[in-house]
């Protein structure tokens, strides 16, 4: 059985401390080392065979193939299916490769732009494989997934049907070139199957291959400016990508003028002709399906070609039916919907020369937490993660196009295993500008800033995307960024990726409390006497107290007293209680250990009543953050994510006896730590972790 989730969590956190998730210490994705894996099989004469992804239905999954034909089909490796199979040959290019029964053209498009970056393509195909000397049936591949990079292994059994490739196959001039297959099949599995590589946006592709600068455009109204821009783009190390609209949504259709609407295309190149003594700046777009082109203006077979002059013709003219074509800027503008650009920085914004910078900040929209929705939604939306940045060197600013000095992202990361089971929800970000009264405030902005105060930037739109950017200019000063999703309680992780033409420092704001926890009124029942009273009316004959009668006494002392409408401590909970206040380890609470126990109680009632001011015995989940910060507790995003899987409700909301228990159990943690580590680390023996584990 393998280990929890949080385990692997902290396993994780702690290999990208050590530098684990770079390009050049990637991810293990599912924990599986290419070399040794290899080794292993080349020492033992095997050919690798990936039980993570085995060759069989699962990896296919479902709505690709008819019943019928799923049941026949049968994995291949590559020498099973042409003679002298070879990983690469004399170079990649976007025309090695078809398309299969899979609707992935959204990837392929992505892998067509990144056949011209060489660059790029290293650090996706690793070139210490093939099907030479070292060949063991196993291959690896490496894509940025939300902020790390991860080094994927598979075998080379691909899916066929009456001998045929199902899903990407070799291009019909070099049949045994099987780069592209393999790819798609280590991208199928980062993402579940087959199936959950269907449909998707271009950008996606670009962001698991560069893993860096994005920036996405909608094309109506057009930009002015944006055809320099893909122009530098293109001189940079960058990949893109465009889109058609989609006439009726999950289908392709092929339009009279050669374009596929709702479709995914790669941009090739950019270039300027003069065609009749006027300059032309036109666009070359790939077609992923290898075929159906452009037929209008500067087409391939476009009579326009023969107003310009025979170098340029020569050079962007290549008459053939493989899916590329050129458009003029204008028509690519009124037929594309959106164009994606990304790249290793972001220097091609404008033609000024500078140094960008980058921070990224990880964290997670919690429902009922920090899942606030955006302005529309004013009561909630200040619950939402917010980032203070200090920008802090003058930069001139001027009007020219496309001039800016900070790139915002915000990228949603789901935490499916499968891609189509994830919610793609619509996401954006706002930036307010902090004024002199709020400057260097730490703590989280309330309701009452965002009601009054408009932001300076936001995106244009919430776009239901993995990515939403936006390129724009800031004065020196301190902002608010403020990622959200469209409504309410819709949880996801998420990162905040910001590029700077100059140094900013950035960090999350913390909670600021609307009352101190040593303001509250103290019980009378915290006195002696009366926590004496309440011992002896529970205790049994030797002055103790057992789980069953700790349960009683919660339940009638506490629960009763103060709501009817929770169904109290499950003898489970106090047998735990029991065991964290019990300094003996008798399985009982002496008098002066249940005094210590009792004290506590009373003061997270009190707390929890205080917030609860309808006493019905819950309290909303919105409030537990800032409570927990009250009480002096350290929270952040995965640990509040953490305690609201654990202790909350599907309502959203926190009993009166799981906060009291919630409570009890962070001291005992803390204490725990605090008194066993040494530093900032703590070290157990096997047995001294299962004592504690165990009686607890």
């Amino acid at each position: 059985m393998p280990p929890p989730g949080v385990i692997l969590d902290i396993i994780e956190h702690r290999r990208r401390v050590e530098g684990a998730g770079s390009l050049k210490n990637p991810v293990k994705f599912h924990r599986q080392d290419f070399h040794t894996l290899r080794q292993y099989c080349l020492d033992n004469r095997l050919r690798f065979t990936d039980g993570s992804f085995p060759p069989d239905s699962s990896s296919i999954g479902p709505g690709v193939l008819k019943d019928h034909d799923l049941a026949r089909v049968v994995w291949k490796r590559p020498w099973k299916i042409v003679q002298n199979p070879c990983l690469i040959v004399q170079g990649v290019s976007r025309f090695d490769f078809m398309q299969g029964k899979v609707g992935d053209c959204w990837f392929l498009a992505a892998i067509g732009a990144m056949t011209f970056q060489t660059r790029i393509l290293e650090q996706v195909l690793p070139i210490d494989q093939g099907f030479g000397n070292d060949y063991a049936g196993i291959f690896h591949f490496r894509f940025w997934r939300f902020g790390k990079w991860v080094d994927v292994v598979i075998d080379d059994k691909l899916p066929t049907l009456d001998g045929k490739l199902i899903f990407v196959h070799p291009n019909r001039d070099n049949e045994v070139e099987y780069w592209a297959p393999l790819l798609e099949k280590a991208y199928a599995k980062v993402c579940g199957s087959y199936a959950d590589v269907i449909a998707g946006s271009v950008s996606e592709g670009l962001m698991d291959f560069v893993g860096e600068a994005y920036v996405g455009f909608i094309l109506k109204p057009a930009l002015s400016y944006l055809w320099d821009l893909m122009d530098r783009a293109k001189k940079y190390v960058s990949l893109m990508g465009c889109a058609t609209l989609a006439v009726t949504p999950g289908e392709d259709t092929e339009l009279p003028n050669g374009l596929v609407a709702g479709h995914a295309y790669a941009v090739t190149g950019v270039a300027q002709v003069i065609s009749h003594g006027h300059p032309m700046k036109l666009v070359r777009v790939w077609n992923p399906w290898g075929f159906t082109e452009w037929k209008n203006d500067w087409s391939d077979k476009s009579p326009l070609w023969q107003t310009v002059s025979e170098e340029n013709r020569r050079k962007c003219l290549k008459d053939a039916d493989n899916g590329e074509f050129w458009m003029s800027m204008q028509d690519f503008l009124e037929n594309f919907c959106e164009l994606h650009i990304c790249s290793l920085s972001p220097d091609y914004l404008d033609d000024s020369e500078c140094c960008w910078t980058s921070s990224t900040q990880e964290g997670r929209w919690v429902a009922g937490v920090t899942a606030g929705g955006c302005t529309d939604h004013m009561e909630t939306f200040w619950t939402n993660p917010q980032y203070l940045v200090t920008v802090e060197n003058e930069t001139q600013h001027t009007e020219d196009q496309g001039t800016a000095n900070m790139l915002v992202s915000v990228i949603q990361k789901s935490d499916k295993k499968h891609r189509h089971l994830a919610t793609m929800y619509q996401i954006g970000f706002y930036v307010f500008e902090v004024p002199p009264e709020f400057q260097n405030s730490k703590q989280r902005f309330p309701a009452s800033f965002f009601n009054t105060h408009k932001p300076v930037e936001q995106t244009k739109t919430l776009i239901s995307a993995r990515g939403v950017p936006k390129f724009f200019w800031l004065r020196p000063g301190q902002y608010i960024i403020v990622p959200s999703t469209k409504n309410p309680n819709e949880a996801s992780g998420f990162l905040l990726k910001i590029f700077s033409k100059f140094k900013v420092f950035v960090e999350e704001c913390c909670v600021q409390p609307d009352f101190d926890v040593r303001t509250l009124s103290h019980s009378q029942s915290y006195e002696p006497e009366n926590i004496k009273n309440v011992f002896s009316q529970y205790g049994d004959q030797y002055m103790e107290i057992n789980a069953e009668q700790l349960q009683k006494l919660l339940n009638e002392k506490i629960i009763k007293r103060a709501t009817s409408q929770t169904e109290g401590f499950a003898l489970d909970t106090c047998r735990s209680i029991v065991a964290m206040m019990d300094l003996s380890t008798t399985g009982t609470l002496s008098n002066k250990e249940f005094s210590r126990l009792w004290r506590k109680v009373l003061n997270h009632r009190d707390l929890f009543l205080k917030l609860d001011e309808s006493r019905s015995g819950k309290l909303p989940l919105s409030k537990l953050w800032n409570t927990l910060q009250r009480t002096g507790t350290m929270v952040d995003h995965t640990l509040i994510h953490l305690i609201t899987s654990r202790y909350g409700n599907s309502y959203g909301e926190i009993s009166l006896q799981s906060f009291i228990f919630l409570q009890l159990r962070l001291d005992y943690i803390d204490k725990t730590f605090h008194t066993l580590s040494k530093g900032n680390g703590m070290h157990l023996q096997q047995k001294e972790w299962l004592h504690l584990a165990i009686y607890s």
